[in-house]
């Protein structure tokens, strides 16, 4: 699940950092390298939302794998 844990983190990263792409300078990264609303880039707009939800529900089962107490790391 750990793997699971890392995958989720690196889709909500290229989300975040292409939101920040858009705000900022008004450029979708996504866009600009799998094409305007292709099927590959509609694929990724899809695991990016799916990833945000996974983390959403299954934030404490993710924390107690990683041994965080209420997303911090525990000293034990």
């Amino acid at each position: 699940m750990k793997t699971l844990d890392v995958i989720i983190w690196t889709l909500l990263a290229i989300g975040g950092l292409n939101w920040g792409l858009v705000g900022i300078f008004n450029f979708d990264l996504v866009a600009a390298i799998l094409g305007e609303m292709s099927i590959l880039s509609r694929i990724v707009y899809t695991l990016v939302g799916l990833a945000a939800v996974y983390d959403v529900v299954c934030i404490k089962a993710i924390w107690k794998r990683w041994g965080m107490r209420y997303g911090m790391v525990s000293s034990a």
